[in-house]
């Protein structure tokens, strides 16, 4: 008898066996990939947080303590958190030139890099606010009328109605927020820096940040008209007192005067 063919396979038994193996590759990337790029962010996150260690090192601990933990020349770091460092430092405010009753703004000395390794390495030392992302703090979309409401409540005291600043007791002062970036006006209220009170989320939440973002922008952006003409500065009742007494008095006194003068010119011919 003929021995018996062997089976004949299916033509598409070879396309089932590959889709197969790239099912089970693919399984075990599945598996094993998450796993790898979370160890790969941990260890990018580390060498970050090193980097700003060293930084850190050299420009802060001398005032703050080589682990944050603050001196007589400076307040603990512990707990303040990223956001509190990307706003000091990326206004120039931080490293300190010198102690005094505040710290200015100043030309800032760090790169961006550097600030999120420094702001990446003071968060470490405790949990604080985070930096905000551009969704958190773009005013595109916000409720202007809210916001104006909203600062003129909380913040006017200090900065003035239009944000043009002012001063404070014992040589402190509100900074004028114009040309102030919206990342770092949003990081001031969360953050409370200096002599401002902070303003978390659940005193005023992110849309009501936003509103008051938008606010200022609306009210000294470029194409911002003043309908009263001229503005004085936008300092309110002191600047337009300033004025009054400087310039109307002295209209008033310098009439008198040349009334005065008439009149004794009269009597005499």
């Amino acid at each position: 008898m003929k021995k018996l063919s062997a089976r004949r396979r299916h033509p598409l038994a070879a396309v089932v066996v590959l889709l197969l193996a790239l099912a089970a590759t693919g399984g075990l990337y599945a598996a094993f990939a998450p796993a790898d790029k979370a160890q790969a962010d941990e260890t990018a996150q580390s060498l970050t947080i090193e980097e700003g260690k060293k930084l850190y090192a050299v420009g802060c601990a001398s005032c703050h303590g080589t682990g944050g933990q603050g001196t007589t020349d400076g307040p603990s770091l512990v707990g303040v958190g990223a956001a509190a460092v990307d706003f000091q430092v990326g206004t120039g405010r931080m490293p300190a030139q010198q102690p005094g009753a505040q710290v200015p703004k100043k030309k800032v000395i760090y790169t961006q890099a550097e600030i999120d390794q420094l702001a990446a390495f003071v968060s470490s030392l405790g949990a604080g606010p985070a930096i905000p992302t551009k969704n958190e703090y773009s005013p595109d979309g916000a409720d202007i009328a809210k916001g104006g409401e909203l600062f003129r409540t909380n913040c006017a005291q200090c900065h003035n109605f239009t944000g043009k600043g002012g001063a404070l007791t014992h040589g402190k002062f509100a900074p004028d927020l114009e040309g102030v970036s919206p990342k770092h006006i949003y990081e001031a209220m969360q953050t409370g820096p200096q002599n401002m009170p902070s303003f978390p989320d659940t005193t005023l939440s992110e849309q009501n940040k936003q509103d008051i973002i938008a606010y200022l922008d609306a009210v000294n952006g470029e194409d911002t008209e003043s309908p009263g003409g001229l503005e004085l500065g936008g300092l309110g009742p002191v600047s337009e007192g300033l004025f009054a007494w400087v310039f109307g008095l002295g209209a008033l006194i310098a009439v008198a005067v040349w009334l005065a003068a008439r009149t004794a010119k009269a009597k005499k011919s």
